[in-house]
């Protein structure tokens, strides 16, 4: 098998061809690991679950964005080749493994990290299932922080300020959660330069999801809710 991977950094690089032997339920991750054992040990990648639990060896596979690791071969080679890159719209520290400090520092930008309205000394609060901004939140929990949308988001890729599905997403679920007690913070931050107004709803974060999570939607309501908040519903 036929393949291209990225070797290079920050300044930039190249892609270097491998040969690699096709096995039976192979996933990327199984050649990517096959050729850093086999054929170039220092080729620099990110894994560690290896079952889609933990996101960390998301790559760019023939252009798209994916979980290396529940990516079979013989499901996303063109013409008997395979493109190994990192992710998109972050910056190379080395080969494949991309640097993921911008888009850990626009949750916080986001302001979307929890915001405690009890101390450890009080009961907790007791949350309705049934509630409809559970509901909301409850659709959106699943991100694991693995950047898909973010390398898959055509926004990101042309404004670099844009705070990304991923942050939004989870600021969505904060605005509809109960037992936060940072509401208008999270509006605040959301509904500035580079938040979810900018978002051109073209989709590509729901589309290669891997947790099948729809950011759109969660920016949509945060659209509704940050023109109500202004218009002083």
């Amino acid at each position: 098998m036929d393949v291209s991977v990225w070797r290079g950094d920050a300044s930039g690089g190249r892609f270097q061809r491998f040969e690699v032997p096709a096995r039976t339920s192979q996933t990327v991750l199984d050649v990517v690991a096959w050729i850093q054992q086999n054929a170039d040990p220092t080729l620099s990648y990110r894994f560690a679950c290896r079952v889609g639990m933990c996101g960390s060896c998301a790559m760019m596979v023939n252009g798209q964005p994916r979980w290396t690791c529940r990516t079979h071969v013989d499901r996303v080679t063109s013409d008997g080749r395979l493109e190994i890159a990192p992710l998109r719209n972050l910056a190379v520290i080395k080969d494949l493994a991309a640097d993921m400090d911008p888009f850990f520092e626009k949750w916080v930008t986001a302001e979307a990290v929890f915001h405690p309205a009890r101390s450890r000394d009080e009961a907790v609060e007791r949350v309705n299932p049934d509630d409809p901004a559970r509901q909301q939140v409850d659709a959106a929990i699943e991100c694991i922080n693995c950047a898909i949308c973010y390398a898959a988001c055509d926004t990101v890729a042309a404004n670099p300020d844009y705070l990304g599905p991923a942050a939004l997403n989870r600021a969505w679920t904060l605005v509809n959660d109960t037992k936060d007690a940072g509401r208008t913070a999270v509006l605040d931050a959301v509904s500035g330069a580079g938040g979810c107004h900018n978002c051109h709803s073209m989709g590509s974060c729901a589309q290669f999801c891997p947790n099948e999570l729809n950011p759109m939607n969660a920016i949509a309501g945060l659209k509704r809710a940050t023109a109500r908040r202004f218009l002083g519903g």
